[in-house]
């Protein structure tokens, strides 16, 4: 784990209590509570950008109006200015069948690269935890329709021996996409909880402190998305 003595400022951040609860602070409020901290600082921003990355997908989609980033800008957001040039680089394994995934693959070397130079086990976890969720997602989607699942994973190599049947399995069965994005977010959160490095108070406790953070807020963006459909 990363070095450090944070007793005094995670004491002082705002409890973050369920996943349906209020976001006590913004993202970027938070960036601005640890901006004195450079080695925490870089862990926040790295877990941070993949909420970015999420809204820019999603505005660029055509799924969200606003977008509300806290480490890229919203020229980068709406793809109006290129991204920074760790996630534009060319990939040894681009061109792929979606777009996207060279993106996220770009992401997920980049934090993975955070993660071992700032010696963070927490991130490194969370990593694979995502890049193992993501890729069951996409074995099981790849099944329904009868394509070779090879061709959708993204960095396979980064994933964590992870049993995702279940949380597939309710995805699955869930009534719409909002409903199936909540599961995914609920099994984020119960891992959230068990990996939190509560009173550490290492830097891997505040890069929690952050992951969790960020769930809340795109919990509270799906709430909001799911009172606008029933208007």
């Amino acid at each position: 784990m990363a070095a450090g003595n944070n007793y005094y400022l995670i004491t002082s951040l705002a409890t973050l209590e369920s996943l349906t609860s209020a976001p006590p602070l913004s993202n970027s409020a938070l960036l601005e509570q640890i901006s004195d901290q450079p080695g925490a600082e870089d862990l926040v921003k790295t877990l941070l950008l993949s909420d970015d990355l999420m809204q820019r997908q999603a505005l660029l989609a055509g799924e969200i109006e606003h977008a509300d980033p806290s480490v890229l800008t919203i020229e980068q957001v709406s793809d109006e200015e290129p991204l920074p040039e760790y996630l534009a680089g060319p990939l040894e394994n681009a061109p792929r069948r979606i777009a996207g995934d060279s993106l996220w693959a770009a992401y997920f070397r980049h934090a993975m690269t955070v993660a071992e130079t700032r010696n963070c086990e927490f991130l490194g976890d969370w990593i694979g935890f995502e890049v193992a969720m993501r890729n069951a997602l996409a074995e099981a989607r790849a099944k329904t329709l009868g394509l070779d699942p090879n061709e959708y994973l993204v960095e396979p190599d980064l994933g964590a021996p992870v049993n995702f049947s279940s949380t597939i399995g309710e995805w699955s069965a869930a009534p719409d996409p909002l409903s199936g994005l909540k599961v995914l977010d609920r099994a984020r959160w119960d891992w959230l909880v068990r990996n939190d490095r509560a009173y550490s108070f290492e830097d891997d406790e505040i890069a929690a402190y952050a992951a969790k953070l960020m769930l809340l807020h795109r919990w509270h963006r799906l709430a909001q998305a799911a009172e606008k459909r029933q208007d």
